[in-house]
């Protein structure tokens, strides 16, 4: 007799989506599909996991990474970066453009990063473009060749070597906008006035200002809100799509739901350090928890959890933007020449669920519609991805709810293993993640394996032509 499936995962609390309590099931996997969930499974499996007592979610998926390849794998690569998200029950990635040498602006830079995944990602990954000037006539191609949507900075990126990703100018912005709204693409924004933010910075050097309180005040909420605000306008002037990247602000969340109220096609991020962290974390923690934009005061940090809870942020991603050691706290230097980026793919999850659920009693349906469901419909990769349904990819995270550690340096898995959640006590641990339905992560043996690495693309099922 045949086995009616490769695995079964028994007992489990199963988070299916629309609901915001978990339900007792059995899940039965086949060829790395959902094939059935049933209070009971009957039938014979290659292999069983035990769930009983524990919450599974949909897997992950993290719309924000910087892995950093081609060109500066020693900043991070796909196998340590993939590898710290199946840890932390993230089952499929997006990476961003930038921070790689070259950019991923036109096809043969996009064939490069292909190249270099393909084989050495623990789960699954997708691609943005990126829209810079000098490089519209790449778009139509690029979105051809199925990255997911495009990304552009509206302030510096910062970054290092010749052909680096630079920002947009207001007219590559403009024509940009028309450009992916001719062709139903997404756009996606880091929104910050930098002409406001470049001055201000300017002027707290010079005065000798340089502390980490000193660099939150050079980037405030308004150069955020400014930037979103007109952003908005571009985009009723061209009907592009937009998606606004680690908003920091409840004033921007406001100013994006207004929008979406209107009738605009626009959503919006966060990011699990705009939720846990404020500035004087920053202040503590020095130059690891250093972002832009930066930690917000603590009554913003609580506003930002009303939002969260209303409904009003699309998603949760990590934004993990990775650098050496040296880089995060250059000798001689100020907070201000300190690269500003948070890594924090592995602990996005557990953080949320440790504060969010565990402590703030929010329901754990509410996870996944921002780590899963949200991702997946905004970036054409439901029905495939998003949710635990039958015929739905088996890819799953599964969370022990009461299982406390602390997480050391020793733990991350990235490439360099720096974090502002080092030394953090967590009421809850991912114990293993699957991927179509192969395990990938299990907390207990800490081993991370690769999955095949599949590609995902604009709409499931269309291949990345490169």
């Amino acid at each position: 007799m045949s086995e009616r499936f490769d695995t079964i995962i028994r007992g489990g609390l199963v988070v299916l989506e629309g609901r915001d309590e978990p339900v007792k099931l059995d899940i039965g996997i086949k060829d790395g599909k959902i094939a059935e969930l049933a209070p009971r499974l009957e039938g014979e499996s290659a292999s069983e996991l035990n769930a009983e007592g524990k919450i599974v979610l949909p897997g992950g998926i993290d719309m924000h990474v910087h892995f950093n390849e081609p060109g500066m794998s020693h900043w991070e690569g796909f196998p340590t970066g993939s590898a710290s998200l199946a840890a932390g029950g993230f089952t499929a990635y997006a990476d961003m453009p930038l921070n790689g040498l070259p950019p991923t602006v036109d096809i043969p830079a996009l064939n490069m990063k292909a190249e270099l995944a393909a084989g050495r990602s623990a789960v699954d990954y997708a691609f943005w473009g990126g829209l810079v000037p000098g490089k519209l006539d790449q778009l139509e191609a690029l979105a051809e060749a199925g990255v997911i949507a495009f990304k552009a900075f509206m302030s510096s990126p910062g970054g290092e070597g010749e052909g680096r990703f630079t920002e947009v100018d207001e007219l590559t912005l403009y024509r940009g906008m028309e450009r992916i709204a001719s062709f139903g693409g997404i756009l996606a924004l880091h929104a910050e006035n930098d002409a406001l933010t470049s001055l201000l910075a300017q002027e707290a050097i010079a005065a000798g200002r340089t502390g980490a309180l000193d660099y939150a005040a050079s980037r405030p909420p308004v150069a955020e809100l400014e930037a979103v605000n007109r952003a908005l306008f571009y985009a009723q002037q061209t009907g592009c799509k937009l998606h606004f990247v680690h908003i920091s602000t409840p004033e921007a969340i406001d100013l994006i739901d207004s929008a979406k109220k209107s009738g605009m096609d626009v959503t919006n991020e966060t990011c699990p350090h705009y939720l846990i962290l404020t500035e004087k974390d920053m202040e503590r923690l020095g130059p690891v928890a250093k972002c832009a934009p930066p930690l917000r005061d603590s009554d913003r940090v609580e506003a930002m959890w009303e939002r969260l809870a209303a409904g009003k942020i699309d998603m949760v991603t990590s934004d993990h933007s990775p650098c050496t050691t040296e880089l995060k706290d250059p000798t001689g230097k100020t907070f201000f020449d300190s690269w500003g980026g948070i890594s924090g793919a592995q602990s996005s999850l557990e953080l949320l669920f440790h504060e969010g659920v565990n402590r703030r009693k929010l329901p754990v349906g509410l996870l996944a519609r921002v780590f899963s469901e949200g991702p997946a419909r905004r970036f054409g990769l439901y029905p495939a991805k998003g949710a635990i349904a039958k015929g739905f990819d088996a890819d799953l995270a599964i969370i022990d709810p009461n299982e406390s550690y602390m997480l050391t340096a020793e733990r991350l898995l990235y490439r360099n293993r720096h974090s502002p959640y080092t030394g953090m006590e967590f009421s809850c641990r991912v114990s293993a993640t699957l991927c179509r339905g192969q395990l990938v992560y299990t907390a207990e043996d800490g081993i991370v394996k690769a999955a095949g690495g599949a590609r995902l693309s604009v709409k499931p099922g269309k291949a990345l032509k490169v």
